[in-house]
């Protein structure tokens, strides 16, 4: 039972703000690649609330290495969200996604996009190249974690300086879950900490 609600719980959660945002009176008069452009980019805020839940082992049946490997995909389809989202941007107005890449854009929601945009490319390319750089497992997931930080808050606030399709009350429940999940997870998993510490603290838990 505790395993249907937590999928339930998630499902409703990602669900619903793309439902409110697929019935949105605004989508009327939009162009089709727009559209298709901020349903990717919705797409990647949901994507956020999975992948913490992943990282932290929270998804039942999706723990230990099947969670990073679930993880790991899910982070390749959330790089794909961003670029669709801005690709799609691109083909509808480029002196808009000009601006918002050159930081000289009057909209300001445009720079929080930018830099979550370059963050999460960031992480992503970090884990990819994890092995050849040849760092040690603490500062991969230091690095990989303020990355992610980074990334989150630049698109929370990206999200919600938006007045678009999505409906607002979803918007903010699921900006606020995402940034619940991250952060939780971050504590639990303790990446500042040594190894010895973080085994300590799984052991009194």
């Amino acid at each position: 039972m505790r395993s249907v609600l937590i999928w339930a719980t998630l499902g409703i959660a990602v669900l619903v703000p793309l439902y409110a945002a697929a019935t949105s009176p605004l989508l009327a008069w939009r162009q089709p690649v727009y559209i298709a452009a901020g349903f990717a980019g919705i797409l990647a805020l949901a994507l956020l609330l999975v992948q913490p839940l992943l990282a932290g082992g929270f998804l039942p049946g999706l723990s230990g290495l099947r969670g990073r490997k679930v993880h790991r995909w899910i982070g390749g389809l959330l790089i794909g969200a961003v670029i669709l989202h801005v690709a799609g941007l691109w083909i509808t107005s480029p002196p808009d996604v000009i601006d918002a890449l050159t930081f000289t854009s009057p909209t300001p929601f445009s720079a929080f996009g930018v830099v979550a945009m370059w963050t999460v490319f960031a992480a992503g390319l970090l884990a990819v190249l994890r092995r050849r750089l040849n760092l040690s497992l603490r500062t991969w997931r230091l690095a990989h974690t303020v990355l992610v930080l980074v990334t989150v808050a630049g698109t929370v606030i990206h999200a919600l300086l938006i007045e678009g399709s999505m409906e607002t009350v979803t918007k903010v429940l699921l900006c606020v879950l995402v940034v619940l999940a991250t952060l939780k997870t971050v504590w639990d998993l303790m990446v500042w900490s040594s190894p010895k510490r973080r085994s300590a603290k799984r052991a009194a838990s």
